[in-house]
């Protein structure tokens, strides 16, 4: 079972509702009060006011309040076969879904998140696997299984060059609210793309019955032996979403019942795809001597899909280089 939450619109208007919610929100920071008791006199339904004071009064982080929703506890929410009845706002929200149990909703002046309890598909036994090279720079992800090479998400390393200059000229103006909405507005693009990647490789696999396999990346930023390889790189590497995107494709691939499971990432960049023999790497190009050439990536991917499982957790552009392999001819790029 996993858990997901559904946005959708409610249709109704909550600006008072909303407005209380605020206040109960600020009584809480001022006070720590968790007593519903305390705030009855401000008119919110005490299901409500109890878990706004329940967050706001629990996180001692929380200093200043700017926006608060509507949170009601799976108890008070009704489901039916096309709506969800929420019983202390007497309101009825479009849900057709099928879901094991509602855990939770949150409402704000438009939407209505919906946290809920799902069913898994069954896993199902694949036939092969499809290789997933994940990467700092150039496309985030390269899918490669028999004659298919997928690049995916080229547009992010661009997106977080761009708003690093933006962000370093406006910390010399000592404009540090504007970096901080700036770095979270970059967070939510990165993090929209790399849903995208995701539901791309996991709806491919699943369509060719295929399984997935990613290197064991964790602990890549901890090193045995930390070398100074310059400020840019170590930007890159902190800036690297690669757990996201892993995180992402396992609960993608969970609903759908594809099998996901972790190689090593050891010479998977430097090893021909083609011959099994070290090769020479130089950038994005990889070349061996047995006459093979191809996009480095591509080639890491390919070796990925190939490479024995370690664990299963059940719990430059492909056309810049010419590629001389048979297994790779068919190159599909896409841009999330």
């Amino acid at each position: 079972m996993s858990n997901l939450t559904y946005k959708v619109k409610h249709g109704a208007d909550l600006t008072e509702e909303l407005s209380k919610a605020y206040k109960v929100a600020m009584f809480a920071v001022k006070t720590r009060s968790r007593s519903s008791a305390d705030v009855k006199h401000l008119g919110l339904k005490s299901a409500i006011a109890n878990q706004i004071l329940k967050k706001y009064s629990c996180n001692k982080k929380i200093k200043q309040v700017k926006s608060v929703k509507l949170t009601v506890p799976g108890q008070g929410v009704k489901l039916n076969s096309d709506n969800l009845y929420v019983s202390c706002l007497k309101l009825k929200i479009p849900f057709a879904e099928e879901v094991l149990k509602i855990n939770q909703v949150e409402l704000d002046t438009t939407y209505a998140y919906v946290t809920c309890t799902v069913f898994d598909t069954p896993e199902t036994v694949p036939d092969g696997y499809i290789g997933i090279d994940r990467n700092a720079t150039g496309h985030i992800a390269v899918a490669a299984c028999d004659s298919t090479v997928l690049k995916l998400g080229k547009d992010a390393s661009h997106i977080k060059k761009k708003y690093y200059k933006i962000r370093k000229k406006a910390q010399k103006r000592g404009a540090y609210r504007f970096v901080k909405k700036l770095k979270d507005k970059e967070s939510r693009i990165i993090r929209d793309i790399n849903h995208k990647i995701s539901r791309k490789i996991v709806n491919t696999a699943a369509a060719a019955g295929k399984g997935i396999k990613l290197e064991q990346l964790h602990g890549i930023r901890k090193p045995k032996q930390k070398r100074n390889k310059g400020k840019n790189f170590n930007r890159t590497m902190s800036n690297w979403s690669f757990y996201q995107l892993e995180q992402f494709i396992l609960y993608k691939a969970r609903l759908l019942g594809v099998k996901v499971s972790f190689v090593a990432p050891y010479m998977t960049s430097q090893t021909c795809s083609k011959c099994g023999l070290k090769g020479i790497r130089k950038g994005k190009v990889f070349a061996c001597f047995c006459g093979h050439n191809d996009h480095a990536d591509a080639n890491a991917a390919f070796n990925i899909a190939k490479a024995p499982i370690l664990r299963d957790p059940s719990t430059v552009d492909r056309d810049a280089v010419e590629s001389t392999s048979g297994s790779a001819r068919e190159a599909l790029s896409e841009c999330a």
